[in-house]
């Protein structure tokens, strides 16, 4: 069916297409090829871009000189109208670039080196941002392995001249394990807009350095605060990079510490007590487990009867409880100006009293705490933690476990950076 002048600015609007002409809209029954059932209707488009975007090259968008036809007609996928599959179909032909050489020419519908329309792209793109795969492999009538592309694109296009690492000044760097066999990702957040805005492969030092690379001794220099964990392989290129921003350690990972060495009294009480032919008063100490690791607001009425019978039943499985909720309780008030010294107090009584404990693993703790004490300190006064990051991993883990899992870093990466990176498109005709 040809299409006159009004007919092409409805077919327009409707396949969401600008600077293309519609030529012809047929319907055409499908051959079982390209995923598309046999004896399906589908509809073909014949298109062509305008003569102001015709003959540009994909690159740099420069009109350039034609060169020959390539490879013929080709057909693009679009959005659906109503339940039939929409396909645009055109020439491709090529062209020559002073810069980038023989390449095929731009068209205005769809991406370079894509066979989906731009709308039928950022619709994809925009799903797999706030669904799981099997409903965008659905609902769209594609594949999972062409998701990955699309992302991949849109992702690209949409960062391609925009600047995520301008105007940083608080951060956050943590590793993040996506499959296993030690693969890990290094995640860059910005504390002030809550952002991924940098993510690479592997997790050494120089990853780190290739973050303050990307970043440039300009704004490397504008870094005030850096939050981690207690990795020192961040630490010191953080120390070489910046060393006028202030590291502040990730509270969990402190308390973290003190939760394993109390789990570490716990376990040597059991087997000093079964060493000592106390079996009855050694299942009783292992049943105390998650009371002692759990936090206060969290336990049962079971579990606060059991807290209370170590008071009188094992003095030194107690007191290492209350340790480990005396140094939580030192970060939940590390945001109150008023009580920082107080903080501080607390946390000085606290490794005296771990050095006079006479407890192996409560000395080890001191030991640990004095070692970073003074990222300890800087957490406190600054009120700064890697709780964001933290938070990234769990989006994180939730993007792995409803893709089922990323073959390579670049796919995982490409829909971070959708997801928690500021890129994700808006649905096709909205703002």
């Amino acid at each position: 069916m040809e299409c006159d002048v009004r007919m092409s600015r409805v077919w327009t609007a409707l396949l969401g297409v600008e600077r293309t002409v519609i030529e012809s809209v047929e319907i055409e029954r499908a051959t079982g090829t390209g995923g598309v059932g046999g004896g399906e209707s589908v509809l073909v488009v014949g298109v062509r871009a305008s003569r102001r975007a015709a003959g540009r090259c994909p690159h740099c968008a420069r009109r350039c000189r034609g060169y020959d036809g390539g490879d013929g007609v080709r057909r693009w996928r679009g959005l659906d109208l109503g339940s039939t599959r929409v396909y645009l179909q055109a020439k491709a032909p090529r062209v020559r670039c002073g810069e980038h050489g023989v390449v095929v020419a731009a068209v205005p519908w769809a991406r370079h080196s894509s066979r989906f329309t731009r709308a039928f792209e950022e619709q994809v793109a925009w799903l797999t941002a706030h669904t799981a795969k099997t409903t965008v492999e659905v609902l769209m009538r594609t594949s999972w392995r062409a998701v990955t592309g699309i992302v991949t694109r849109v992702v690209a296009e949409r960062g391609k001249g925009l600047d995520r690492l301008a105007g940083l000044l608080r951060v956050g760097i943590d590793e993040k394990s996506y499959r296993r066999g030690h693969k890990y990702l290094t995640v860059v957040v910005d504390h002030d807009t809550g952002r991924v805005v940098w993510a690479a492969d592997k997790r050494d030092q120089a990853t780190v350095r290739a973050f303050f690379d990307a970043l440039g001794p300009d704004r490397t220099a504008a870094l005030t605060h850096v939050s981690c964990d207690g990795a020192a392989w961040i630490h010191d290129v953080i120390t070489e990079r910046a060393p006028q921003a202030v590291i502040c350690l990730d509270p969990f990972h402190v308390v973290a510490w003190a939760t394993t060495a109390v789990d570490a009294v716990r376990r040597r009480t059991v087997r000093d007590l079964r060493g000592s032919g106390e079996s009855d008063d050694a299942a009783e100490v292992k049943g105390t487990r998650w009371a002692v690791l759990k936090n206060p607001e969290n336990l049962t009425s079971d579990q606060k009867t059991t807290i209370a019978g170590l008071a009188k039943a094992n003095t030194q499985l107690y007191k290492a409880y209350i340790a480990k909720e005396q140094l939580r309780e030192i970060f939940t008030i590390k945001n109150d100006p008023e009580r920082k010294d107080h903080a501080r107090a607390l946390f000085t009584g606290l490794l005296s009293w771990c050095d006079r404990s006479r407890t192996p693993e409560m000395i080890k703790l001191s030991a640990t705490l004095k070692r970073y004490r003074a990222l300890i300190t800087n957490t406190l006064d600054h009120g700064l933690s890697n709780a964001l990051a933290e938070a990234t991993n769990t989006h994180i883990n939730a993007l792995i476990r409803r893709s089922y899992g990323f073959h390579t870093p670049a796919a995982l990466i490409a829909l971070i950076d959708l997801t928690r990176g500021g890129l994700c498109p808006p649905l096709p005709g909205r703002s």
